[in-house]
């Protein structure tokens, strides 16, 4: 080994064709998730395996699509799939919540009646506010039928006569908004 370098090695036990298919799998999976991986010539490999967001990247992914939004409608689809009673995020996590208070039911420590009751708390009290409120301002926002006036949708078109049709776009540039005043300073003496 040498310093600053990180070695995986293969498990005990193996024939050599076993390990070779677990070291060619392993390049194709680490190169498919982005990572730049030297290997011998015996382990390299073109196949990329299918790889899947994780749950957090996929809840992630509504922001990104609620930022990009340009209509208020497009907002209050995003928010649909946070609020859904029935399939929704957090109706998900209300049962994820559950579930754990459950699980430290039976744990028999002095704190876990606790923790049982806390995480029930926030399933049965606070998260149906938070439902409530989302709730709300997804139909709000699906009830306006407007564009958002900062945002406008790019229709990817550029002038004909543009030499570099890849690196500009005809899609006017947002509104500027101007910063709020600082407030006034009170001046004189204070008591």
């Amino acid at each position: 080994m040498r310093v600053h370098e990180t070695y995986h090695r293969t498990p005990t036990g193996l024939d050599q064709d076993e390990e070779s298919r677990l070291a060619i799998g392993a390049v194709a999976r680490l190169r498919a998730a982005s990572y730049h991986v030297d290997c011998d010539a015996d382990f390299d490999t073109e196949a990329r395996p299918a790889t899947y967001p994780t749950l957090g990247a996929s809840v992630a992914q509504l922001a990104e699509r609620i930022r990009q939004a340009t209509t208020t409608g497009e907002a209050a689809d995003a928010l649909t799939e946070l609020t859904a009673a029935h399939d929704g995020i957090l109706a998900a996590l209300a049962e994820v919540l559950t579930a754990t208070a459950e699980f430290h039911d039976g744990l028999g420590q002095a704190a876990d009646p606790h923790i049982a009751e806390r995480l029930r708390y926030l399933a049965d009290e606070r998260l149906p506010v938070i439902s409530a409120d989302l709730h709300h301002t997804r139909n709000a926002l699906a009830d306006r039928h407007a564009p958002h006036p900062g945002r406008s949708a790019c229709t990817q078109q550029v002038p004909a006569t543009e030499r570099e049709r890849s690196a500009v776009c005809a899609c006017p540039p947002p509104p500027r908004t101007v910063p709020a005043p600082p407030p006034p300073v009170a001046t004189g003496l204070r008591r």
